[in-house]
């Protein structure tokens, strides 16, 4: 029975394809008024516009389709050029420090390795709270003693300064954001001079920060700008501790009104991170051994 229908099968194929060849052989030799192309345009005309219907019906499905691929793609692109452009910053600011620190201590002896952010290793973790009333102000996150984080260690992300650890359990930590009121760090704005202050919270307005008392600039002199980035200083200004290793960006320059920057020595800085959406951090840990403090040669 098998046989029977496989032999079958096999000369319906063979007699599908002599009719085939018998139609092709025809086809191409009879002349445009034979009664098969006039069948094969009567068939084109019946089908045309089906088909041109069909593509009418068919567009706006597309178009919405190539909305959404496209909209998708461009999100990707979007977070990979976001991820690249805070790398890049990051990159620029700790190039700009060392340009800055080399034009100012090349002439000096022991010049100090040990607080730049190649020094420390990054512990990343996330945050599992935020302040209940002040929520921008600190924040907690699921890393502690137990993963060797210690008081006053910086913290970082997406290679820009969020704050400092205040508090240590054993698996957990508590960050206090530099817009916390008690914020202040030795920091300088990458212009011409490198010229460098105290960066603290802006009263009133805890999405801004103020760099103050930096030096007397004269009219007519290289002065910060907008746009030019902050970042720590990396040594003491002053009464403050050295905390933070030098060169990483903490924002960039939004007012620099000239009244305020000669009248007040101070500028105002927009964070580089976005603080109220804060869902992972870097904490700076564990400085390598070996490397000794910079010690400027007296006289």
């Amino acid at each position: 029975m098998h046989d029977k229908q496989v032999r079958r099968r096999r000369a319906v194929l063979l007699a599908l394809v002599v009719v085939s060849l018998i139609l092709l052989t025809a086809y191409f030799g009879e002349p445009q008024s034979s009664p098969l192309h006039t069948l094969q345009r009567g068939i084109v005309q019946v089908i045309s516009p089906i088909q041109e219907g069909a593509s009418k019906v068919l567009t706006p499905f597309r178009d919405v389709a190539g909305w959404f691929s496209d909209t998708l793609h461009a999100k990707s692109r979007a977070d990979q050029l976001q991820k690249q452009n805070s790398t890049l910053r990051a990159e620029l600011a700790q190039a700009q420090s060392a340009e800055l620190l080399n034009r100012q201590l090349a002439k000096q002896v022991g010049l100090d390795q040990s607080n730049t952010i190649a020094a420390y290793q990054k512990l990343s973790a996330s945050v599992i709270s935020h302040d209940a009333t002040l929520w921008y102000e600190t924040i907690e996150v699921n890393k502690g003693s137990d993963d060797g984080v210690r008081i006053n260690a910086p913290v970082v992300w997406e290679g820009a300064l969020v704050g400092k650890v205040t508090s240590v359990g054993s698996t957990y930590c508590e960050v206090t954001l530099i817009t916390d009121h008690t914020f202040a760090a030795a920091a300088q704005a990458q212009d011409q001079n490198g010229d460098s202050g105290v960066l603290v919270p802006r009263v009133g307005n805890p999405n801004q920060l103020v760099l103050q008392d930096l030096p007397t600039i004269n009219p007519g002199q290289p002065a910060p700008q907008v746009g030019q980035q902050v970042v720590t200083l990396g040594f003491k200004n002053g009464p403050l501790q050295d905390l933070y290793p030098a060169g990483i960006p903490i924002g960039q320059i939004s007012d620099a009104n000239q009244n305020n920057l000669y009248n007040n020595h101070q500028v105002v800085v927009s964070p580089a991170a976005d603080l109220r959406h804060l869902y992972a951090v870097q904490i700076l840990i564990k400085p390598n051994a070996g490397t000794a403090r910079a010690q400027l040669p007296s006289g």
